[in-house]
């Protein structure tokens, strides 16, 4: 996320495993209640209308820090996910709730990401979520390595060059947001209408 890429693709194809129907068991900070983390999410979503159907903008209520998969449902047993969650639960008791700054935006290939400040706390977090994972499964799956909080405020709807989103972004002079993260939440995830959109299946306090 740290060089801008020369053209967009799009976000929206089938990742192995994935399909209309498939639900997934993960963890996200989400941002109910997070009236600035709305506000910033909704100047770039203004500011990048203009641009049509080349980006998917993300509604307030599908925001979201991705964190740590668990697996699909049908695939994950159900004992599994229960007894991670408690495990969770004990672990981010230890961890205090904490602010972030949430902007400028960046271009990746496939999104609009808003920069995260600062890491740490949320490398903590996903930290504990994963060793819960490990004590169940014997181990977490997807890597610890090579993970970068960010918020996505637009994904790309297809194949193109990134110089009109970038000039976009140049163009707009939006402060920061602040946000207070306090949970973090295990959902049950589907992409089925080309966004991501969840049903809450435990939302575990920090602290």
């Amino acid at each position: 996320m740290t060089s801008q890429p020369d053209t967009m693709r799009n976000h929206w194809w089938w990742r192995p495993g994935w399909s209309v129907g498939r639900r997934f068991y993960t963890w996200h900070l989400t941002f109910e209640g997070q009236d600035d983390v709305h506000r910033l999410a909704a100047e770039y979503r203004s500011a990048l209308a203009p641009l049509g159907d080349a980006l998917t903008p993300i509604p307030d209520q599908w925001l979201h820090l991705t964190m740590q998969g668990i697996g699909f449902v049908g695939e994950a047993k159900q004992t599994d996910v229960h007894a991670i969650t408690d495990g969770a639960r004990v672990r981010l008791a230890a961890i205090p709730a904490f602010d972030l700054q949430v902007g400028p935006a960046v271009l990746d290939p496939e999104a609009v990401l808003l920069h995260v400040e600062p890491d740490g706390p949320v490398r903590a977090v996903r930290g504990a979520i994963r060793e819960a994972i490990a004590d169940v499964l014997g181990e977490a799956p997807e890597k610890a390595e090579g993970f970068t909080p960010h918020v996505s405020v637009a994904y790309s709807a297809g194949d193109g060059p990134t110089e009109p989103i970038a000039q976009v972004l140049t163009g707009l002079d939006a402060a920061p947001a602040a946000a207070r993260i306090s949970t973090a939440e295990l959902i049950v995830i589907h992409r089925d209408h080309q966004m991501y959109e969840w049903e809450s299946f435990a939302k575990i306090p920090l602290g």
